[in-house]
């Protein structure tokens, strides 16, 4: 019970004091998972198409799942809510993908388009058509490690939470030195 409660405060809780600059990289990982999203609702061969060729299982159900999965993360990387929660599956996607897509590509199996110029098959083709999948992964990993930066709708709801915090703590503080001072005015009147 103690590690999932751990486990769930770790994924709540990024830290939020990176460089500003971490919001190029949600902004990279988190438009290409939206507009990717996008792409596979509106076109077949990027969504229903592109898994029955692959071969997953109930591939309309698993593309729609993908999609919305991919539009709705998306915006949350780009405003950088609830980072750690939304990376976790898209790491987890990444890696689906690329076992997926490449092992057969490695192979010359594919039942995907080969690249239209060489390589077409082997490892100088996977690594050429894995670049955007490696990305992906990266970035995500870095956002989980180190979280979504000082610039994210995660570092301004810490900022609220502490706040309110202070003001919590500080509460009792107050009411004793109010209650001080009314007896120091108290003292003065007798």
């Amino acid at each position: 019970m103690k590690n999932i409660k751990n486990l769930w405060f770790w994924l709540m809780n990024p830290p939020v004091d990176g460089p500003k600059s971490t919001i190029l990289c949600r902004i990279m990982a988190g438009g290409v998972f939206l507009w990717e999203g996008i792409l596979k609702f509106v076109y077949t061969n990027q969504g229903v198409g592109r898994f029955t060729k692959l071969g997953i299982p109930f591939p309309h159900f698993t593309a729609n799942f993908i999609a919305c999965l991919e539009i709705v993360g998306g915006i949350l990387l780009l405003t950088g809510l609830m980072t750690r929660m939304i990376a976790i599956p898209f790491v987890a996607e990444m890696i689906v993908a690329m076992l997926s897509t490449k092992i057969s590509l490695y192979l010359g199996t594919s039942p995907l388009p080969l690249p239209s110029a060489p390589p077409t098959v082997g490892i100088w083709a996977v690594l050429h058509e894995v670049r955007s999948e490696y990305a992906q992964l990266l970035a995500d990993l870095f956002l989980m490690i180190n979280g979504p930066g000082k610039w994210s709708l995660d570092a301004l709801l810490r900022k609220r939470q502490e706040g309110v915090q202070t003001h919590v703590a500080a509460a009792p503080l107050l009411a004793v030195a109010l209650v001080r001072n009314e007896s120091a005015k108290a003292s003065l009147v007798v």
